[in-house]
C-alpha cells in the first residue's frame, strides 16, 4: 500500500506534493520521491525513510508559474527501500508513479532488456515507463501510448505518468487500487490516492471506477471508458485517513479482502504457488519446521501448524518467542526456523531468531516491513503485503500472515512431493475465493453491532473451536480482550471438559465456532454440553443451532479455510462492536504498543 499524489496548476509545485504526500505518509515510509515538470524540465528528487528526509533534500528547490508534478511515498512490495526503488521511476524523457503489484512485469522486463533496455532498480514498477517510451516508438501518440501500455499491465495499479513531450499534461489510469481526481475553479488539478490530500485544496472530486484511463492539464480532463462523476468534497484530514470510517482498526478490518488480493498477486497461479523471494532448494536438507512468533503472530503460527503437516508432511513445532529464549531448545540443522512478526521489530522474536542463526538453521521470516531487522537477519523473506496498521489490535496483519503461511505450506508440499495435483488444484481454487469471503463476510456488521448490546458484562469469554478453529479462538479472545478490557480465554472445544467447564453458567459467554466442513459434530457435542450448564452460547456456523441463545449464521463453504476467513471478520468485528459500546478507543487500548520492541 503506497501514496500518490499528482498536481497541476501555478502553485509552488514542490511544496503541494510534498503536503500532500504528508497527508499519506501512513500509507507507506520506506521512501518518497517527487517528479516536477516546467517548460518541458523535469526534476526529480527521492528519498529513503520518512517523509522529512525529501524535505530537506528539496529545501533549496523551488518552482514559479504553471508546471505539473507527482509524487509517491512508498510501502515496499518488489525491491529493497533504496533510492533507485523509489518512486517516481524515469525513463528518457518520461517519469511513473505507481500504486499497486504488476503481476506480470517480469515477463514485462524480460522483453524490454531483450530489446536493450537498462533498468535501474528492483521494482515491477519501472518496467511501465520503459513499456510507455517503446510504445511511443510504435505509436508516435502519446495518450494512445499510454493505452497501449496500461493494456499490456497484469494486477493492481494506480498509474500518474508525466513526459517532456507533453509539458503540460498527466496521464492516469486506475485499476484495484484507489485514485481520486480533484478540480477547482483555478484551473488547478489534483490527484491522490485518499481524500486527505485534497482536503481545503480542490472543491471538487471524481472517485474513479476501475478500469478508468485518461489524461487531464490545465483546461481539460478526459476519462474513458467511465465518465468522471464529480461531487463536492468536504470533511477534515483525520476522517479522511480513515477513510471515513470510526476508527483505523474499523477501517483495516474492512480492507482485508482488497490487502489479501495483494497478498496473493504475482503468488498464486493456475497451477502453483510462486515465492520469487525463495529459491527451488530452499528446502534442501530440511526434515522439520519450527515456527516461533508472539501475540497474534503466534496464533497465526498455530494456525500453519495445522496446514503444514497436513499438506506438506513436514512435522511442526510452535513456540513462543519470550518463552523460547529461556528454554535452552534442541535446535538441529534439518530444522527450518521460520519466525512471524508485523513489525519486524519484535524483541523476543528478533532474539529467538538470533538463537537460530547462531545454531547454524536455515531461517525464513514473513513480516509486514521491508528492510526491519529481523527482515535483515533473516536468510529469506516473504513480504505479507498488508501495508501499514495504524490500529494496535491486529487485523489485517493477522490474515496476511495466515494466509502466507497457508500458501508456504502448499509450496513446500508440492515440493517434498507431499501432494497429488488435485489437491494442489483444490487449494488454489479456495485461495482465489479468499477475498471474495473477505468482502462478502463484511455483510455480517450489522448484526455482530446489534448483538454486542447482549456482551458488555458476566464474568468472563469462552471462544472455542478445534482443529485451525482453535487458534482463531485464541485469536478471538486476543481482540476482546485487548480492546474491550474483558476477560476472554480461547480453548480447544474438547477441553472443556477438562476443567474450563467448571466455570460454567448463564453469565459465562461462550463464542462457538462451528465449521461445517471440519469436526462440526465434534464441535457440537461439546457446545451441548457447555449449554447443559446454563452458559449463554453465541453461535457461528452455516448450521442451525437450536440450542444456541445468540447465532450468526455463516454462508456454506467447501474449504475449511474459507470459514476460517470468514469467522475470522465475525470475531474483529464483534469485538470491535463491544468495545465501541463500552465507549473504548479501539485504535489506542489502554498499556499496548503496536510494535513490542522491548522484552
Amino acid at each position: 500500500m503506497c501514496g500518490i499524489v499528482g498536481y497541476i496548476g501555478k502553485r509552488e509545485i514542490k511544496s503541494q506534493l510534498i503536503e500532500g504526500l504528508r497527508e499519506l505518509e501512513y500509507r507507506g515510509y520506506d521512501s518518497a520521491g517527487i517528479a516536477v515538470m516546467q517548460n518541458r524540465n523535469i526534476e526529480a528528487f527521492k528519498a529513503v525513510g520518512k517523509l522529512t528526509n525529501l524535505d530537506n533534500k528539496t529545501k533549496n528547490f523551488s518552482t514559479d508559474g504553471l508546471g505539473v508534478g507527482i509524487g509517491h511515498t512508498r510501502w515496499a512490495t518488489h525491491g529493497k527501500p533504496t533510492e533507485l526503488n523509489a518512486h517516481p521511476h524515469m525513463g528518457d524523457y518520461s517519469y511513473v508513479v505507481h500504486n499497486g503489484i504488476i503481476e506480470n512485469y517480469r515477463e514485462i522486463k524480460s522483453e524490454l532488456e531483450n530489446d536493450g533496455v537498462n533498468f535501474l532498480s528492483q521494482t515491477d514498477t519501472e518496467v511501465i515507463v520503459h513499456l510507455f517510451e517503446k510504445d511511443i516508438e510504435r505509436h508516435n501518440d502519446i495518450f494512445k501510448s499510454f493505452k497501449a501500455t496500461i493494456e499490456r499491465l497484469e494486477g493492481a495499479y494506480a498509474v500518474l505518468l508525466v513526459a517532456q513531450k507533453s509539458p503540460d499534461t498527466i496521464y492516469f489510469a486506475r485499476k484495484g487500487s484507489p485514485m481520486i481526481i480533484g478540480k477547482n475553479s483555478d484551473n488547478e488539478v489534483f490527484f491522490a490516492s485518499s481524500d486527505a490530500p485534497l482536503i481545503g485544496e480542490a472543491k471538487e472530486v471524481a472517485y474513479m471506477e476501475d478500469g478508468t484511463i485518461g489524461y487531464a492539464t490545465p483546461d481539460y480532463i478526459y476519462a474513458e471508458p467511465h465518465t468522471l462523476q464529480f461531487v463536492p468534497l468536504s470533511g477534515d484530514k483525520l476522517t479522511a485517513q480513515k477513510g471515513g470510517y470510526r476508527f483505523f482498526m474499523e477501517k483495516e478490518i474492512y480492507e482485508q479482502y482488497e490487502v489479501m488480493s495483494d497478498t496473493m498477486i504475482g503468488r498464486v497461479l493456475d497451477n502453483e504457488i510462486s515465492f520469487e523471494e525463495i529459491d527451488e532448494n530452499f528446502l534442501e536438507g530440511i526434515s522439520r519446521i519450527k515456527l516461533c512468533a508472539c501475540g497474534t503472530s503466534y496464533h497465526a503460527a498455530l494456525v500453519s501448524s495445522y496446514l503444514f503437516e497436513r499438506l506438506s508432511k513436514l512435522p511442526v513445532q510452535v513456540e513462543i518467542a519470550s518463552e523460547f529464549r529461556y528454554k535452552e531448545p534442541l535446535l538441529t540443522d534439518d530444522t527450518l526456523f521460520i519466525v512471524i512478526s508485523q513489525s519486524g521489530e519484535t524483541a523476543d522474536t528478533l532474539e529467538a531468531l538470533k538463537m537460530a542463526k547462531r545454531a547454524g538453521l536455515k531461517t525464513l521470516a514473513i513480516c509486514n516491513v521491508d528492510n526491519s531487522s529481523i527482515v535483515r537477519l533473516a536468510d529469506a523473506t516473504i513480504l505479507t503485503r498488508a501495508g501499514i496498521e495504524k490500529g494496535v489490535a491486529s487485523t489485517k496483519a493477522f490474515a496476511t500472515q495466515v494466509m502466507v503461511l497457508w500458501m508456504l505450506s502448499l509450496y513446500f508440499g508440492k515440493r517434498c512431493g507431499a501432494l497429488e495435483n488435485s489437491q494442489i488444484k483444490k487449494e488454489l481454487d479456495a485461495m482465489g475465493h479468499v477475498p471474495t469471503v473477505l468482502k462478502d463476510a463484511l455483510n455480517i456488521h450489522e448484526k455482530c453491532k446489534r448483538l454486542s448490546k447482549r456482551y458488555l458484562h458476566g464474568h468472563g469469554f469462552f471462544f472455542i473451536g478445534r482443529d485451525i478453529f482453535y487458534p482463531l479462538a485464541l485469536e478471538g479472545a486476543l481482540k476482546l480482550k485487548e480492546i474491550s478490557y474483558l476477560h476472554a480465554e480461547g480453548y480447544p472445544a474438547g477441553e472443556m471438559k477438562h476443567g474450563p467447564i467448571a466455570l460454567a453458567d448463564a453469565e459465562l459467554f461462550t463464542i462457538a465456532l462451528m465449521p461445517k466442513t471440519l469436526l462440526y459434530d465434534k464441535t457440537k457435542s461439546n457446545v451441548e454440553e457447555l449449554s447443559a450448564r446454563d452458559s449463554t452460547i453465541l453461535a457461528i456456523s452455516p448450521e442451525i443451532f437450536d440450542l444456541a441463545d445468540d447465532f450468526i449464521l455463516t454462508h456454506n463453504h467447501n474449504h475449511p479455510m474459507l470459514e476460517f476467513f470468514e469467522m475470522m471478520v465475525v470475531e474483529q468485528l464483534l469485538a470491535m462492536e463491544i468495545a465501541i459500546r463500552l465507549g473504548n478507543d479501539v485504535d489506542m487500548p489502554r498499556n499496548l504498543a503496536k510494535s513490542v520492541t522491548v522484552e
